[in-house]
């Protein structure tokens, strides 16, 4: 199977716009042979991951969380200090929600690439 890198610039885009985009190309929605069943998406380059805007007051509001599955176990991270620490965990995580839950996920997550 031939795979394209397509590049994609997201200086300006809001995270979830930019996640769409993304989760179509790796899916293989853009191509006139698409089965959901089958890998048949492209590689994706990001560039400019740092210039990603957030609309609105989300930048502040927003808040990533995941359990331990132990007793207590919540742990919440707010939007600004993700995006401090590692803007490419924000489109990771986006583009990971938007993917459909099976098998063929992983694989997809590992053909973006950040430049």
């Amino acid at each position: 199977m031939n795979r394209k890198k397509i590049e994609i610039d997201a200086a300006g885009m809001a995270p979830g716009r930019l996640a769409t985009k993304i989760a179509m190309i790796l899916m293989g929605k853009h191509k006139v042979g698409y089965e959901p069943r089958l890998d048949k998406g492209d590689k994706v380059a990001i560039l400019n991951v740092d210039k990603i805007k957030f609309t609105g007051k989300k930048l502040d509001q927003k808040v990533y969380r995941h359990h331990s599955n132990y007793p207590g176990g919540l742990k919440e991270t707010p939007a600004k200090k993700v995006m401090k620490e590692d803007p490419k965990k924000v489109v990771i995580l986006a583009v990971t929600k938007m993917l459909p839950k099976n098998k063929l996920r992983d694989g997809r997550l590992l053909r973006i690439s950040f430049k």
